[in-house]
């Protein structure tokens, strides 16, 4: 339900605030006072693109704001699937700058104009004389004969499994083509492969061998300087351990002087230890230290292997090349076992498919039991409204396959006048008896389901008397299920309102501005009055107000 619309610097609107009610809400004034105006405005927060030259003032932005409440619609999934805060009470906001730009909210949180758009269409419906397309749509057809049918259940158990069932059969198709590639690749992956594992690689070999060239190729070096290190230390004549000795021995002699000595005595003894332990490592380093040009001429052959490998693969490391082979081993299992996982998930997509097949004949059965009450219930309704002559008849097929609502297709065909063919709505009706037939099939729809609110605008059009009053009463019996918004010229439906605005021109000052408020129950019978006699009402025009608005 839309329970408030603020309206600001759109047409001749500077700033107007209008707080709907439940039921039936009537909109009237003269033509041109700016109706269409208000519904302009309204039709921008439900997605539709804007243009800048219809400011009221080019200076500032315009900004329209819509508060509704939402916890009737089922509007969760959609909130979740959008990744939007979910409140039953829900504000849409549009913000449209001098420069064109435009930004859109829902409860304080950004959107693109297709999610305004798609939120829009499930809270606010505005059907004009003109505004035939939806009634000739097959999925709103569709949805006419589903509520009549009163199975939300089973509907929403059906398309829940044929989600499941066409993601479970896009994730086969995905499997035999993987299965197919993988099967015509196979020679070609298991050559790979077998080159790989005859290789018998290690993650860290490649860091490993090229040291250990590296030290190949310059044993005679290393161990040159490590027997000149090690000659300095203590093999030689006036070796670093020996003269350090030597310093040992004239501290001793001073210990007896001085405490302090004793303890650099000490620390020296500690030094020349640790220095003939490194001397000793460097020898053991030098001895194992050897030219051997057939290990380096192995360990060559290796490296030259493994740069091949990465080379060919176009990888740096062992790693990527283990990462590949083990790719190469599922793709291998794949081609080998794919026929398996695809004959098990065919399997299942038999019985998933049979299990819809069920639910579907309970959906056609359902829909072929309501369809008769459509028929019946819409031309009694268009009776009263003065089509006594028309005729509804809805064709249910089946189509070839399973569909997200089942196997059937829904056509709805008419005809206004006796005697003539039925033909698709489009084809053989005027705007006001479409118009017509759209109330009736609405009024229908929301004695069975939550319907957004609906704004008929003018859609009265054509019509008078006694089928003026019919409709406006289709009209208020609609609003006992719904929020109805009536935009009308005719005083039969007015007086059928639970609340009444009227849309004026205010121009006492300069500028001309478009204004609305909610008439009191006196202004209400003055206003009914001049819709039946013009401007200035007698006391019997007054008096039949009063009697219309009971």
């Amino acid at each position: 339900m839309l329970q408030k619309l603020s309206i600001s610097n759109y047409a001749l609107i500077d700033n107007l605030e209008i707080s709907f009610n439940s039921g039936l809400n009537i909109l009237t004034g003269e033509t041109g006072a700016g109706k269409s105006i208000i519904l302009g405005a309204l039709s921008l927060i439900l997605g539709q693109r804007a243009e800048s030259r219809y400011f009221f003032n080019q200076q500032k932005k315009c900004v329209i704001e819509g508060t509704f409440t939402i916890g009737a619609f089922h509007l969760k999934q959609f909130f979740e699937d959008n990744d939007l805060d979910y409140e039953a009470e829900t504000v849409l906001r549009r913000e449209i700058s001098a420069d064109g730009k435009s930004r859109a909210f829902v409860n304080d949180t950004p959107v693109n104009l297709n999610s305004l758009k798609a939120l829009g269409e499930r809270l606010i419906d505005i059907h004009s004389q003109y505004a035939t397309l939806e009634i000739n749509d097959p999925e709103f057809q569709l949805l006419v004969v589903d509520a009549v049918a009163k199975h939300d259940d089973l509907l929403n158990d059906y398309r829940s499994k044929f989600r499941a069932y066409k993601k479970s059969a896009a994730m086969l198709q995905q499997l035999i083509e993987q299965s197919d590639k993988a099967k015509a690749d196979l020679d070609y992956y298991q050559f790979q492969f077998d080159e790989l594992e005859k290789a018998a690689l290690s993650a860290d070999e490649q860091e490993l061998l090229e040291q250990e060239l590296y030290s190949l190729n310059n044993a005679g070096e290393i161990k040159r300087n490590l027997l000149g290190a090690f000659y300095l230390m203590e093999d030689g004549e006036t070796s670093a351990i020996i003269q350090l000795r030597e310093a040992g021995h004239q501290l001793s002699s001073l210990e007896k002087f001085n405490p302090q000595i004793a303890e650099l005595h000490q620390r020296l003894n500690s030094a020349v230890i640790e220095l003939k332990d490194i001397a000793a490592e460097i020898e053991n380093i030098e001895q194992r230290t050897q030219t051997d040009e057939a290990r380096a001429e192995e360990v060559n052959t290796r490296l030259s292997l493994i740069y091949l490998l990465q080379k060919k693969h176009r990888v740096s490391t062992n790693a990527e090349l283990l990462a590949l082979q083990s790719d190469l081993s599922d793709k291998i299992q794949q081609a080998v076992f794919g026929d398996e996982a695809i004959e098990k998930l065919s399997k299942q997509l038999e019985v998933d498919k049979k299990d819809l097949g069920k639910l579907a004949a309970g959906l056609s059965a359902n829909r072929i039991k309501a369809i008769p009450s459509i028929e019946k219930q819409v031309s009694e309704i268009l009776a009263e409204m003065g089509m006594g002559n028309s005729n509804l008849k809805i064709e249910l097929t089946s189509s070839n396959g399973l569909g997200p609502d089942g196997i059937d297709l829904v056509k709805f065909l008419f005809t206004a006048n006796k005697g003539h063919a039925l033909a698709e709505m489009s084809k053989v009706a005027s705007g006001g008896e479409l118009s017509r037939l759209m109330l009736s099939i609405k009024s229908l729809i929301a004695q069975n389901t939550a319907l957004p609110t609906i704004i008929f605008d003018e859609i009265d059009t054509g019509v008078s008397g006694e089928v003026a009053n019919k409709v406006g009463q289709i009209m208020e019996k609609l609003a006992d299920n719904l929020q109805v918004i009536t935009i009308t010229h005719l005083p039969q439906i007015a007086t059928k309102g639970r609340s009444h605005y009227f849309v004026y021109k205010d121009n006492e000052s300069a500028t001309t501005y478009t204004r609305i408020r909610q008439l009191t129950k006196d202004e209400r019978v003055l206003e009914i009055a001049k819709m039946l006699s013009g401007d200035n009402p007698g006391e019997s025009a007054l008096q039949n107000a009063r009697e219309l608005l009971g």
